[in-house]
């Protein structure tokens, strides 16, 4: 089955097998020096020339447990949360910061609208309490890719945390982690760093890291801060999910060599692919080519279909699609792209979709 859906995504043989790692106690060395080669590779791969600047913590769970970790760990007392809202994933992490009551009122954008840099300076100029800014950098809802890089130079001019949701970005999207000056971006291996779902990871700065040792533990699992001390010292709070990070680690060979920048290009050739495919059988995109990012595109249910009935239909023919959100459930459909996929993959897609429309 062809998956294109942004995640979990289809992987290779090669990470398939890394499976197959042997039983391993996770209070061996065996599984400390798998975690720490997993570690320096995602400092390679993403803050390259700044390793140095920045270290790598590993969570077992999904992005969201990366998110939610970075937005409840990193936040001194008395301090706030400002969230930019303007998807689904930008409510996800409003929704985690009210469960705790440590936010502001958020910025609420339209799906289609990408926050300008300009007025969140703005907004934290008139709102001293807030700590931390938290922003979602390629939001699936509909494929919109934020201005992240330019909103942490604000934040990081103001003083505050920038805090990132790059879940569907890393190994997908350009993103200058360091050179924004981002202290904390959280990221995952099921997406377009191309490994099977379960693991999650946070970057964050050295410095700032050693400040959010002494922050408040909010929770016991979710807290950076002790999967930092223990991960430091070779070990781990909690058991991990050992075969799967041994898959991770293998995914992560597989980027490396491909390289970051050459897997995000060949993701935006197989998007265009994609694009320039279907609107030649009329099906039109829902953002502008300038706002969509290189893994997902959204486009309207062809006129006179049902989403339902185009899922079943392709399905059939060995590809999935995915659903709309929100209000827009039963009238557009997102194709992803991530995941080790060739053209002739997307090629016979359009085949398929061509024959069902």
């Amino acid at each position: 089955m062809i998956l294109l859906n942004p995640g979990p995504v289809n992987v290779s043989d090669r990470v398939r097998k890394a499976l197959t790692f042997p039983d391993i106690c996770h209070r061996e060395s065996e599984c400390a020096e798998l975690m720490q080669n997993i570690r320096d590779k995602l400092l390679k791969a993403f803050v390259p020339g700044a390793e140095s600047d920045y270290v790598a913590i590993l969570l077992t769970g999904s992005g969201t447990a990366a998110v939610e970790a970075s937005l409840i760990s990193c936040l001194p007392v008395g301090k706030r949360v400002l969230v930019v809202n303007n998807g689904v994933y930008g409510q996800r992490m409003s929704d985690i910061v009210a469960s705790q009551r440590l936010g502001v009122p958020e910025i609420k954008l339209d799906w289609d609208t990408a926050p300008d840099p300009e007025k969140i300076s703005v907004a934290l100029k008139h709102h001293p309490e807030v700590h931390t800014l938290a922003i979602v950098h390629h939001e699936t809802t509909l494929g919109l890719i934020n201005p992240v890089s330019e909103i942490a130079k604000v934040a990081d001019e103001l003083n505050r945390v920038c805090v990132v949701d790059s879940i569907s970005g890393l190994g997908g999207e350009p993103i200058d982690v360091a050179g924004s000056h981002m202290y904390v971006v959280a990221g995952t291996a099921g997406k377009c760093i191309q490994g099977f779902p379960g693991v999650s990871f946070v970057l964050i700065r050295k410095g700032f890291i050693e400040r959010v040792v002494k922050f408040p533990k909010r929770s016991m699992y979710l807290n950076l801060a002790r999967h930092y001390e223990a991960q430091e010292q070779g070990s781990t709070p909690f058991t991990p999910a050992v075969q799967v990070y041994a898959a991770f680690d293998e995914a992560l060979n597989e980027l490396l060599e491909e390289g970051v920048r050459n897997r995000a290009e060949r993701y935006a050739r197989c998007a265009q692919l994609i694009r320039e495919g279907l609107q030649t059988l009329g099906v039109k995109s829902v953002l502008s080519a300038e706002q969509q990012s290189n893994s997902v595109s959204a486009f309207y249910v062809p006129e006179g279909m049902t989403y339902q009935h185009l899922h079943a239909c392709l399905k059939e023919r060995g590809y999935i699609i995915y659903a709309g959100q929100g209000h827009l459930n039963d009238k557009i459909f997102r194709i992803a792209n991530m995941g080790a996929l060739s053209q002739a993959n997307f090629s016979g897609f359009l085949s398929a979709f061509k024959e069902v429309v």
